[in-house]
C-alpha cells in the first residue's frame, strides 16, 4: 500500500520531516538521517534488498543516506539529490519555538495576520501554504523524492532510482562532497549508468511578487573572495603615524558592495553582485592602538565567468580602493597639519594575492620555516572554514610586515563551481516534456532557466560551461591542502547530466518561509514522473 501518494500524504510527510529541526551542525542533522533510513526500511524492497539502503560517515560524524531502488538487471539510473538540512530559526523570534511545527505555526499566524508582510498575509488567507522552516528549503523536494522511491519499488519506471540525501548544503556542501566518492562506489559495484542528476530544489522568484513557475537545467557558481587589510598600528593621538585597517576595509567596501562590474548577463539571465558575508577588524581587546588588520569575505556569483576574469575584477576593485585610501589620507592630514608640518609617515599600499604573498614570506624565512608555522596552526585549529583562512593568510602578513600596508587577496569555501546543461539537446527535451505537461494537464506554463540561483549540490555532478583551470582558484586559497580539499577528480568521475524541478514557495531563509501545496504536492510529483518515465524511454 502506497503512503506517499496524496497531496494530504505528502503534507504529513513533510511535517515529520520538518519536526527534525535538522540545523546545520546540529544533532537533529544526525538525526534525520537516521529517520529516512527508519521510515525506509520497513518497506518491502528494502527487507528485500537491505544493502540498497545505507548510511554513510562524513569525517566529523554526521551522515548521509542512499536509496537505490534496482529495476530487474537495468543499467540506467537516475540519480535523485536532496538536502536534509535547514538555516537557524532565531529569526523566528517568539514564534521561535513553533518554527518545526509547521501545522501549529501556520494556524498560530492567523493571529498576527495584520503584522505580516502583504504577499504572506495573503497566501496564509488562502488555506494553501504552510509556513515553517524547512517547508520550502528543501524538504519538500525531498518529500517528492521519496514519493518517486515509492513508485520505483512498485516497478512504475523503466530503470533505477537512486536517492541522495546529504547534510550541509546550507554551509559548505560537505554532505555533498562526501556523496561523489559514495556516488563512483555505487556506480562500480551495482554496474550502473547514471544517465542524470535530478535536484528538488524550490523555485527562486526572479523579483518580488513574481509569478512565474520554473525549472532549471544548470546551477549558478559561487566563489568567496576575501580581502586582508593590513595596514600600519598607531596610538589613536598619532593618527596620522599609521594607517588604519577599518579605513582600508571601509574603502573596498565601497567598491565592492553591490559592484555592477561583477553583474553577469547570459541571455536573458543575470547574477546578482556582490554583497558582503562578513566585514570586521581582527583584534581581540579594546586598546587606543588601532586596528592593525581587517577581513572583508563577499559573496560572488558567476554564470560562465572563469575564475581568472574574476580574479581581475577584484584586484582592480582593490586597485580602485588603494588609490581612493592614500587620497584620503593625505587630504585629512592637510587638514591637521598646519604651516610647514608634514606627516613623517607616508603611505603606500601593496596589492597581493594569496599565492604572491606565502611567495614573499618565503623569501623571508624559508620554504621550511614558513610551512613550520602554518602547520602549527593547522594544529591548533579551532575555528571554521572563513576564520581559519583569514588566520593563515593573517600570519603570512605578519611575516611580511616590511611590506605593509597591504591587500591581499585570497579565496575560503565554500565554492560552488557554475554548471549547465542548458546545450543538451537529451536535457532541452525532457525539459519540454515536463513543460509540456505542465501545460496540457495543469494549465501551468513552466518555464526554463539555465541557472538556479540559489546555489545547489548540483554543482558537484553537472557538466561545466566553462573549463576555468580549477589552480586558478585553488593556489589563492589557503585551506586547499589544510583541512579542505575540493575532489576535483572525484567530480570528474561522476559529472552527468542535470535538471531541477522543484516545489513553489516563498522567503527562503526568511521566518516567513512557506511551501504551496497544491502544486507541490498535486502537480509536481506528476510532472516529475512524466519526466523521468521520458529518460529512461530515450537515449542520451
Amino acid at each position: 500500500m502506497r503512503k506517499w501518494q496524496t497531496k494530504e500524504q505528502l503534507t504529513d510527510l513533510l511535517c515529520s520531516l520538518v519536526e527534525h529541526p535538522s540545523i546545520t551542525h546540529s544533532n537533529a542533522e544526525i538525526a534525520i538521517m537516521e529517520y529516512l533510513y527508519y521510515i525506509l526500511e520497513d518497506r518491502k524492497y528494502y527487507q528485500n534488498h537491505p544493502e540498497h539502503l545505507n548510511l554513510h560517515p562524513l569525517e566529523d560524524g554526521r551522515q548521509l543516506l542512499t536509496a537505490l531502488v534496482k529495476k530487474g538487471d537495468a543499467k540506467e539510473t537516475i540519480v535523485l539529490i536532496a538536502h536534509a538540512d535547514v538555516v537557524g530559526v532565531e529569526d523566528y523570534g517568539s514564534f521561535e519555538n513553533l518554527a518545526f511545527y509547521p501545522k501549529e505555526l501556520t494556524q498560530e499566524l492567523h493571529k498576527i495576520i495584520d503584522d505580516l508582510p502583504k504577499e504572506a498575509a495573503r497566501d496564509l488567507l488562502s488555506g494553501n501554504w504552510l509556513f515553517g522552516r524547512g517547508t520550502m528549503d528543501m524538504k519538500a523536494g525531498l518529500t517528492v523524492h521519496l514519493s518517486l522511491l515509492e513508485k520505483a519499488m512498485d516497478g512504475d519506471f523503466e530503470g533505477n532510482l537512486l536517492l541522495v540525501a546529504v547534510p550541509d548544503e546550507e554551509v559548505n556542501s560537505e554532505g555533498m562532497l562526501a556523496a561523489l566518492p559514495v556516488l563512483k562506489e555505487i556506480k562500480d559495484r551495482e554496474s550502473l549508468d547514471y544517465k542524470v542528476c535530478m535536484n528538488g530544489e524550490p523555485m527562486f522568484s526572479k523579483y518580488p511578487g513574481d509569478p512565474a513557475y520554473y525549472l532549471y537545467t544548470g546551477s549558478i557558481g559561487k566563489v568567496l573572495p576575501g580581502f586582508l587589510c593590513y595596514g600600519k598600528e598607531t596610538h589613536a593621538g598619532e593618527p596620522f603615524a599609521g594607517l588604519n585597517a577599518n579605513l582600508m576595509v571601509s574603502y573596498l567596501a565601497q567598491e565592492m558592495e553591490l559592484n555592477e562590474a561583477f553583474i553577469e548577463q547570459v541571455d536573458d539571465e543575470r547574477t546578482p553582485p556582490p554583497i558582503s558575508l562578513m566585514l570586521r577588524d581582527l583584534k581581540h581587546e579594546y586598546s587606543v592602538q588601532t586596528p592593525q588588520a581587517a577581513v572583508a569575505m563577499y559573496n560572488v556569483l558567476y554564470m560562465k565567468q572563469t575564475i581568472q576574469d574574476i580574479n581581475e575584477k577584484l584586484l582592480q576593485a582593490a586597485q580602485r580602493a588603494r588609490a581612493k585610501i592614500i587620497n584620503h589620507y593625505h587630504h585629512q592630514a592637510a587638514f591637521y597639519l598646519s604651516g610647514t608640518q608634514t606627516s613623517a609617515y607616508s603611505p603606500d599600499i601593496r596589492i597581493l594575492t594569496f599565492d604572491q604573498l606565502y611567495k614573499e614570506a618565503v623569501i623571508r624565512y624559508g620554504a621550511q620555516e614558513v610551512e613550520r608555522r602554518q602547520n602549527r596552526l593547522i594544529n591548533q585549529r579551532d575555528q571554521g572554514d572563513r576564520d581559519f583562512s583569514t588566520t593563515l593568510v593573517q600570519s603570512l602578513a605578519s611575516l611580511c610586515k616590511d611590506i605593509s600596508p597591504m591587500i591581499v587577496l585570497f579565496y575560503s569555501p565554500p565554492f560552488y563551481p557554475s554548471v549547465s546543461s542548458h546545450h543538451d539537446e537529451w536535457i532541452q527535451a525532457g525539459a519540454k516534456v515536463a513543460m509540456d505537461y505542465a501545460k496540457e494537464k495543469f494549465s501551468v506554463d513552466l518555464a526554463e532557466v539555465q541557472f538556479f540561483t540559489g546555489l545547489s549540490d548540483l554543482s558537484f555532478v553537472g557538466p561545466v560551461p566553462n573549463k576555468s583551470p580549477m589552480e586558478d582558484l585553488l593556489k589563492q586559497m589557503p585551506l586547499q591542502g589544510n583541512g579542505y580539499e575540493l575532489p576535483t577528480e572525484a567530480m570528474e568521475s561522476v559529472t552527468m547530466p542535470i535538471i531541477n524541478i522543484g516545489p513553489v514557495g516563498r522567503d527562503p531563509h526568511q521566518w516567513t518561509e512557506r511551501l504551496e501545496l497544491t502544486y507541490s504536492f498535486e502537480k509536481l510529483p506528476e510532472i516529475m514522473t512524466k519526466t523521468i518515465q521520458y529518460f529512461f524511454q530515450t537515449n542520451q
